[in-house]
């Protein structure tokens, strides 16, 4: 039902001009809780749902608030960094006091005993062979050579790198001395754990001083002034370890005032955060709303339930007194052409069955709904593929747990695999249960037979045939009365028994859900007051399925009736191929060469009559709606008018015969071979609950079985382990995926195709929760 809602308050007008900013102001203001909840993550601080304060800000307040705490916290991180920088570059400065003075401390000790070794050999009076420069530059210290240093730390990877290029610079005119340094230490610049490399550079000029700079630059080794003099490197040590202790203290109370805020702002964040999301979507809400000619009041258009009408007006009649108004808002039901969105009423039960349809396509306005059926039809076609009594007990345990702690699943945040498998957990109980009761018509506990309900039918005629794999089994007691007896697994007929049955039963069951399909497209044909479709699409295609496949069905429930041997695939295949031959012993009641005739001419009809009369009847229809057709003058606003012109426009289309007929073509063709397809499409019944027994079989025969006849504790406990392994992990996890997987195309291709358009919008109310949830 499309409703309007007229607001008549005059200050609605003011405040509509100003949404754009007042959207924009919350975007704002999201924007800072993103930053909150960023600096909250970096200091591992989760929100709490508890509210600490007792008063709550409304939004200007909170505005104000967040941008305090922003630019609190803002100035914060720069300090911290400042100071966090400072304090890695004086560790670092540290670590080159230390390495660089080992290096100074050696280097002047092998000094010193150089220069002890050469003054014990050297003799007081010079002689000829003594150099002449070492004698000028012992004797006039104007003439030595001195050498300048520099020290810093070098990325460890870049070491060898680093001294190639030094000495190719400078001609290797340096010394270069490296030291590794034992523990990482912080980069000042990019705050990352380095391996670095301490090194102490002795060179000889200015011009090699600015190039080894160059270098060290190019590098990224950062460089640190060394004192020579050993009282002031002792010095320097003390000072640089002293500002490291004060350093590290004040980082210390920052971190933890920093972690203060951010506690407190964890215990509201939840609530300033649904806040804004609340008042952005009020504000993004009230922007697409429209003004009337008066520009006096806002006109709201919109969709509503009809069970919702008296709580519509009941909730604006609440806000008119809250509001303190004079005048009230206004609701009216609209007429309207527009289709409108559709909305199903679901709860936790049936709202995971809607999903599975859905999820194929949203169904058009009042079209029927599949998931009323698919309540039923999806576990139960699971279910046969699946069939093993043993196994449902598994998902049913599995999924009980999930039941039952519901609550407290639904509160906590699921990964995707268990937050898909809580989603589904009543579908996944519909599924057990009828593989429960699959299980017991199959007969099959894990593969294993039991005679729940009554003794076996038949017994041994000798005692030759107690190991039930060979013949002489003779009847001696009433058939079994639920399921499969027993005494068939393990004989030499159980696999052409079951496969027959089995095979049999999904071409039953296909056909009935299909039939089901096109009876569903009878009733939304009448609901929409389609005729056509009634007389050229659902009863052509009724006769076309039924001839055939339904044909088929009714030999397999009548050769079960009389326990013929007839050849169905003989009947099937000969009755198009010589529908007038006699059938011999394939003949299962009187007048069955004529039956067949009759229906295979049906059939034949059935095609054209789906083809060729529907686009000449919707050619005529459409004649018919546009003759005579005139305008009327209407008192109305100029959107009105433009509205009733484009309507106008759109119904005088012109008809397009051949691309109708062409749809119309291709529908048929799909249908006739689609009618094959789908039910050979159905077989998949039989193949996959064949699989699923003969793995369960295989387990429970080659491993457990055979590790029991052993008579070893060891072999027995790993056979068990591989039995249990193999049973989770194949059998109720590819097979469960595999089986779900198969039904859900089989009531998307072969059930739904034949009514449901699925071509409609869902109803998306404005509402809190969902706007939250979405955003989360």
């Amino acid at each position: 039902m499309q409703i309007i809602i007229v607001f008549t308050k005059p200050s609605y007008y003011s405040a509509y001009t100003l949404h754009p900013m007042k959207i924009k102001r919350c975007g704002e203001m999201s924007r800072k809780l993103r930053f909150l909840k960023e600096q909250m993550l970096k200091a591992a601080i989760s929100t709490s749902s508890t509210q600490l304060s007792g008063t709550s800000l409304d939004i200007d307040d909170l505005e104000i608030k967040l941008g305090e705490l922003e630019v609190e916290l803002t100035e914060g991180n720069a300090n911290n960094e400042k100071l966090q920088r400072t304090y890695n570059e004086l560790v670092e400065y540290n670590v080159v006091l230390q390495k660089a003075g080992e290096c100074f401390y050696s280097a002047q000790r092998s000094a010193t005993e150089q220069q002890r070794e050469m003054s014990a050999d050297q003799p007081d009076d010079s002689s000829l062979e003594s150099p002449l420069l070492q004698q000028e530059m012992l004797t006039d210290p104007s003439k030595q050579v001195k050498l300048g240093s520099l020290s810093g730390l070098v990325p460890k990877e870049k070491a060898m790198a680093f001294e190639r290029i030094l000495f190719r610079a400078t001609r290797g005119n340096m010394l270069l001395r490296q030291e590794p340094v034992d523990e990482t230490v912080t980069d000042p610049l990019s705050g990352e754990k380095v391996n670095k490399n301490a090194f102490v550079i002795f060179y000889s000029g200015d011009r090699a001083k600015s190039k080894i700079v160059k270098i060290c630059d190019a590098f990224g080794a950062n460089r640190y002034p060394f004192p020579e003099d050993t009282g002031k490197q002792l010095q320097t040590i003390q000072e640089v370890s002293g500002k490291i202790s004060e350093l590290k203290a004040t980082i210390e109370i920052g971190l933890a005032q920093r972690d203060s805020i951010l506690k407190n702002i964890s215990s509201e964040f939840d609530h300033w955060n649904n806040m804004v999301k609340k008042e952005k979507a009020i504000y993004h809400t009230l922007n697409m709303l429209s003004l009337d000619v008066t520009k006096k009041c806002l006109v709201a258009e919109g969709w509503s339930p009809v069970f919702a009408t008296s709580q519509i007006e009941d909730a604006l009649l609440r806000a008119t007194v809250d509001s303190k108004s004079q005048v009230g808002s206004i609701f009216q039901v609209l007429n309207t052409q527009e289709s409108p969105p559709t909305y199903f009423q679901t709860n936790k039960f049936t709202s995971a069955f809607q999903e599975i349809v859905d999820a194929y396509g949203i169904a058009k306005y009042q079209e029927a709904n599949p998931g009323v059926f698919t309540i039923v039809t999806f576990p139960f076609l699971f279910a046969i593929m699946f069939g093993d009594w043993g196994h449902g007990i598994c998902l049913l345990v599995a999924t009980l747990y999930l039941i039952i702690r519901e609550k407290k699943l639904a509160s906590q945040k699921l990964d995707d695999i268990m937050d898909m498998m809580f989603g589904g957990r009543y579908v996944i109980l519909m599924m057990s249960l009828f593989s429960i009761y699959t299980g017991l018509i199959y007969n099959e506990f894990f593969s294993v037979p039991f005679e729940l309900f009554a003794k076996s039918a038949y017994v041994c005629r000798d005692p030759s045939c107690g190991d039930a794999t060979t013949e002489g089994l003779i009847k001696a007691r009433p058939t079994y009365p639920f399921g499969v007896d027993p005494v068939w697994h393990g004989s030499r007929s159980e696999l052409p028994f079951l496969n027959s049955l089995k095979m049999k039963l999904s071409i039953l069951i296909g056909v009935a859900q299909m039939n089901l399909g096109i009876f569903m497209s009878y009733f939304n044909a009448k609901f929409f007051r389609n005729a056509i479709n009634i007389w050229y699409q659902f009863i052509p295609q009724l006769i076309f399925l039924n001839s055939l496949f339904g044909y088929l069905s009714l030999l397999i429930i009548i050769k079960w009736c009389m326990g013929s041997k007839a050849d169905l695939y003989h009947v099937m295949i000969y009755m198009f191929l010589s529908p007038t031959d006699d059938l011999g012993e394939n003949q299962l009641f009187p007048g069955q060469k004529l039956v067949q005739l009759v229906l295979l001419l049906l059939a034949l009809v059935s095609v054209p009559w789906m083809l060729i009369p529907k686009p000449f009847l919707l050619k005529r229809q459409h004649d018919q709606r546009h003759q005579g057709q005139q305008y009327t003058m209407l008192e109305a606003t100029d959107e009105s008018v433009t509205e009733l012109e484009e309507q106008h426009e759109d119904h005088n289309e012109e008809f397009e015969f051949g691309e109708v007929f062409v749809h119309q073509l291709i529908h048929t063709i799909e249908f006739v071979l689609g009618a094959v397809s789908n039910t050979a499409s159905y077989l998949r019944l039989w193949a996959l609950s064949l699989a699923h027994s003969e793995l369960s079989s295989v387990f429970y025969e080659k491993v457990l079985v055979l590790s029991w006849g052993y008579n070893n504790i060891i072999i027995l406990i790993i056979g068990a382990v591989i039995f249990l392994f193999a049973t989770i992990g194949v059998l109720l996890v590819m097979e469960t995926l595999s089986a779900f997987l198969h039904a859900l195309r089989l009531h998307w291709v072969e059930f739904q195709n034949k009514f449901y358009e699925g071509d409609g919008y869902k109803f998306a109310p404005f509402a809190f929760a969902s706007i939250i949830e979405e955003e989360d």
